[in-house]
């Protein structure tokens, strides 16, 4: 396995099993992530498990574009992996780990770059990116503080 180009971790006053929940439940992840506006599970899927297809979209401001996401692991409450094709070609590897902590839980956000030259090529005219590594560590960033917020908010 590739070693991801970018960790990011946060801590959060929230059960384990409630966080995997919210983050395994990809059409909210517009809620927080500032780039994903969420999407639609696809191919018969209507939840997250191995295998299960999504169809995410995603905007940079003018900027759109659909992806193709395939759930690899989905072991909650502690590990929800996905893999993200656009195109045709593979485009990334997202990862989060959830260690029970304290009062709550670590939340590890990992992104793996798996484009080729020709991906990275067109990737920055379709994305708006020119700096996908800046650019994603920013986005981790604010995924998981909003993240936070939104798994620490009373209920």
């Amino acid at each position: 396995m590739n070693t991801p180009n970018i960790v990011v971790s946060r801590h959060m006053a929230a059960a384990p099993d409630a966080v995997f929940g919210m983050i395994s439940d990809l059409p909210r992840m517009g809620e927080w992530s500032p780039e994903c506006t969420g999407g639609t599970w696809s191919g018969g899927a209507s939840g997250p498990a191995v295998g299960a297809k999504f169809k995410g979209t995603n905007t940079n401001g003018k900027k759109q574009w659909s992806t193709s996401v395939t759930v690899a692991v989905c072991d909650a409450p502690t590990s929800f992996v996905f893999d993200v094709n656009a195109v045709g070609m593979s485009i990334a590897r997202w990862q989060y780990d959830i260690v029970a902590d304290g009062d709550g839980c670590t939340v590890t956000e990992s992104w793996t770059d798996k484009r080729n030259r020709v991906a990275k090529l067109f990737g920055g005219p379709a994305s708006g990116v020119t700096d996908r590594e800046a650019h994603n560590r920013a986005g981790m960033e604010k995924t998981l503080e909003g993240l936070a917020a939104a798994a620490e908010a009373p209920h």
